[in-house]
């Protein structure tokens, strides 16, 4: 159980790096290549995922740059302008999570020396003692760890994957955080609940938490070339000659996620550590996520007519919608297109992007 830290400084050895991209297909048609979930206030508080998340990590840490395809830094730009400039690290095109944290991290690294990085999705929504998990996570990290904070399951979900937690590691500054013996991609039904029995594992929520050397270091070892190329832009970034950098490096660059690369190699070796999360956490990655957080509020108001059907989730429309006898539907309409799905089947929602790619109709994507 996490060890509650009522008050919580600023953590000024701490950058956090906020991966920005993918286009949230599960959630189309509100997210879309153009327009992906983490610019949308999903929740309508007021701001977008992406805001919320830099607000979240603001009062904790020394300064946060946030990592984007080209397409949508104006956008995030526009969103969060109290973050400056040079805070907005623009890719030319997709290359995963491992080419955007080592970039973000050797850029860092380059800036202010081997201060500690943390690498936060742009798009989770959390609340609760999230302040108390990336103090012990730091404490942790400035041990030489790769640190993760794993998430409390809130049952055996198969659409996660699992941290395997072993021995405390003794930090008086951090008493929770523990090895970790292992990573496990999104398990089936029956081993996520073997998994829940032991008490022993938690949801991999891909936040990580390293000194900038040490993070540099595991990536020098397991992927030399992305290594060696994410650093030679880092030299370059703050200067004139980074777009040249970009159109010769970029392109080359290994498409991985920092789970293969550095979490699951790195955890074989003893080198990654878990703290427990014990706050509220989603990664807001379907409908049926969304019309979980959207209950109790009548979602679409006075849109709807709801008769014999159980928490119908209906966004976006603009006339009367009645749903008949049908439980936990989804409708949700933008200007050019209109969604009806069931809560048992959001997963499936990326099926219609694909279709609509393979048909040629990108425009709808």
């Amino acid at each position: 159980m996490l060890t509650t830290l009522a008050l919580v400084n600023r953590i000024t050895d701490l950058y956090a790096i906020v991966p920005a991209g993918g286009a949230g297909t599960r959630l189309w048609p509100l997210s879309r290549a153009g327009r992906p979930k983490f610019l949308l206030d999903l929740l309508g508080t007021g701001r977008s995922l992406l805001q919320a998340t830099v607000d979240r990590l603001e009062p904790l840490v020394a300064g946060t740059v946030v990592v984007t395809g080209e397409a949508h830094a104006e956008a995030v730009r526009a969103q969060l302008p109290g973050l400056g400039e040079q805070a907005v690290l623009a890719e030319p095109s997709p290359r995963d999570s491992m080419a955007a944290i080592g970039l973000a991290t050797a850029v860092l690294a380059q800036r202010h020396g081997d201060v500690l990085v943390g690498s936060f999705a742009a798009d989770h929504v959390i609340s609760g003692d999230f302040a108390g998990a990336v103090a012990q996570a730091a404490v942790a990290a400035r041990e030489g760890h790769v640190v993760t904070i794993g998430i409390t399951p809130r049952g055996p979900s198969t659409a996660f994957g699992y941290i395997h937690a072993g021995r405390t590691l003794g930090l008086a500054e951090a008493p929770d955080a523990r090895a970790t013996r292992g990573f496990t991609e999104k398990p089936d039904a029956s081993t996520a609940r073997r998994y829940l029995a032991t008490g022993d594992y938690r949801w991999n929520a891909g936040i990580f938490v390293a000194r900038a050397q040490v993070l540099l270091g595991h990536l020098a070892e397991q992927r030399p070339a992305l290594h060696e190329g994410v650093r030679e832009l880092a030299r370059v970034w703050d200067s004139p000659q980074r777009e040249a950098a970009l159109a010769e490096i970029w392109p080359g660059l290994e498409r991985i996620a920092i789970d293969h690369a550095i979490a699951e190699p790195v955890a074989a070796a003893g080198g990654v550590a878990v703290v427990p999360g014990d706050f509220a956490w989603d990664d807001l990655g379907d409908f049926d996520a969304l019309a979980a957080h959207l209950a109790g509020e009548q979602a679409g108001g006075e849109q709807v007519l709801a008769i014999d059907s159980a928490e119908p989730l209906v966004l976006g429309a603009d006339r009367l919608v009645a749903v008949v006898g049908l439980d936990e539907v989804v409708v949700v309409q933008t200007s050019d297109a209109l969604l009806v799905t069931t809560r048992a089947r959001a997963q499936r929602v990326k099926e219609v992007v694909d279709a609509l790619r393979t048909a040629g109709r990108d425009e709808l994507t």
